[in-house]
């Protein structure tokens, strides 16, 4: 008994001794009501020095206001580094929703930045991105005038299941830097501006080579690009301003072939449609014909900017890469891209006439 009795007395003092040892990892934790947490942060630079500004929203009784913070400095790191010292509380990037690039920042190059954001971990590879073609000021302060209550108005522009429509692009962190080390694959970027009757207006997608904006692209283009890549594409499109259809879902099919040192691509992209205005009587072969005929026009535009850009923002080359070498992949931009031969197939399916007839 007495052996038992001096075990279970050790047992208690060794227990005793690790309760009173702190938790480790977990002592330098703040909590969530000391941290600021911001959901947009907006970047230009000018003059080699960086300016960032961050959208932090801050719940009110009843209400969701915006507090909007700036700073200046030589890296980001260091500029949020400095916003956390002078805050009553520490700066997370890991919840930020959005990053804004100024325009002229985005054509002298994103390439420092994003590669810092993928080293350093401080924020989601998933974040979406965008490009003002305004000064981050002005836009930030007419957003948070029009709507000064509602602190998720600019992300709502790019949830599907709020504002976003296929005329939009899509783009996060990650695959602007899987376009900056792929030979094969680049990205569009949407562009945006403060609006007056809304809140935000759309002003197409930028071209992003090399990590640099070298072009841009129609709100019409864009959608183009969507279908394309078998993104959501349930867009509106007018039709010679005799009729109004919506897109309700689309399908695409490529096939390659290589011939001679040429790339061929033909695609076939399948649209149902149903009819939403008209004007006159046009008929269906002809509200079908003119649909097919002006998105073979604004695909034509596509390819004619990828090719003077070097950008291939459509990916075409991924169909390739069975057909060329790894060095011969490496000079696709170059090579292969501006003799690319394209042909499309916009195949219309009108599925609700509503009153529309035959002529």
């Amino acid at each position: 008994m007495g052996s038992r009795s001096f075990k279970l007395r050790w047992i208690a003092v060794c227990l005793s001794m690790l309760l009173t040892i702190p938790a480790g990892g977990c002592w330098d934790n703040k909590d969530i009501n000391h941290r600021s947490l911001p959901i947009v942060m907006g970047i230009a630079k000018r003059d080699g020095i960086y300016k960032v500004v961050l959208q932090v929203p801050e719940p009110t009784e009843g209400t969701t206001d915006l507090r909007v913070i700036e700073g200046k400095g030589t890296t980001i790191n260091d500029i949020v580094d400095k916003i956390s010292t002078n805050m009553e509380s520490q700066i997370d990037l890991l919840h930020l929703k959005l990053i804004l690039f100024e325009d002229e920042f985005a054509k002298e190059g994103l390439g420092d930045v994003i590669e810092s954001f993928m080293r350093a971990h401080d924020i989601s590879a998933k974040v979406m991105v965008a490009i003002c073609d305004e000064p981050l000021e002005s836009f930030f302060k007419n957003i948070n005038t029009f709507h000064k209550n509602n602190g998720t108005v600019l992300l709502s522009f790019f949830e599907k299941n709020a504002g976003w429509n296929p005329q939009v692009a899509e783009s996060s962190v990650w695959e602007v830097f899987r376009s900056m080390n792929s030979y094969t694959h680049d990205v569009s970027i949407p562009i945006i501006r403060s609006g007056t009757g809304t809140v935000i207006e759309s002003r197409g997608s930028a071209i992003i080579g090399s990590g640099r904006m070298v072009g841009n692209l129609t709100p019409g283009e864009t959608l183009i690009v969507n279908a394309f890549k078998g993104s959501s594409a349930q867009g509106k499109i007018e039709v010679m301003k005799n009729a109004t259809v919506e897109i309700i879902s689309s399908a695409t099919v490529h096939r390659h072939t290589m011939k001679n040192g040429i790339p061929y691509l033909k695609s076939k992209i399948r649209l149902k449609v149903t009819l939403l205005e008209t004007k006159g009587s046009p008929s269906q072969e002809n509200i079908r014909h003119e649909v097919s005929k002006l998105l073979q026009s604004r695909y034509d535009s596509i390819i004619g900017k990828m090719k003077a850009t070097r950008a291939d923002i459509l990916a075409t080359g991924q169909y390739f890469r069975s057909n060329l070498t790894r060095d011969q992949l490496e000079h696709w931009r170059e090579d292969y891209l501006p003799r690319l031969n394209c042909e499309v197939e916009f195949v219309t399916v009108i599925q609700n006439t509503g009153l529309l007839r035959d002529s």
